[in-house]
């Protein structure tokens, strides 16, 4: 991808549209084609209450789009190895959706999961990992409610 930055922006953007939570993060996803078309796009809570980012952008998509085998996540957070609301994590959603790469701003702190485990998922999967720790300060001042000392 030529354009990390500016997708991985994008995702940062979405993530200002989520409706507030004391229990979840604030997080936006894009997910761009290998020929740089924008396939689709989420952010959480945006479907329902439960809903994450990643899960939300992967939903509006056909689960066998052959564009997914060689497309990019971009999430502004760490996609969750494990969650309580769902029994399907989105690490494990991008695995089964065969997308090949993920590029995001921010690693999920231990705020609601304990040593998050969505990129270790992820890259035992083959799957290639970037981060972009130029937007993470952009990541984090959508959810400064939740990491508030």
């Amino acid at each position: 991808m030529t354009d990390d930055l500016g997708f991985l922006t994008r995702a940062v953007e979405l993530s200002r549209l989520c409706p507030p939570s004391e229990t979840a993060f604030s997080v936006g996803a894009v997910i761009v084609g290998a020929d740089g078309e924008v396939l689709s796009e989420g952010y959480s809570r945006e479907l329902d209450p439960q809903n994450h980012a990643e899960e939300a952008a992967l939903a509006k998509l056909p689960a066998d789009d052959p564009r997914l085998r060689t497309a990019t996540v971009y999430s502004s957070l760490e996609p969750c190895g494990e969650r309580a609301s769902r029994p399907v994590p989105c690490a494990r959603l991008i695995i089964a959706a065969g997308i090949p790469r993920v590029v995001v701003a921010w690693r999920e702190p231990d705020l609601f999961v304990a040593a998050c485990q969505g990129t270790a998922l992820l890259e035992a999967a083959g799957i290639e990992v970037v981060e972009l720790p130029e937007l993470a300060e952009a990541a984090r001042a959508v959810n400064a409610h939740l990491l508030a000392p």
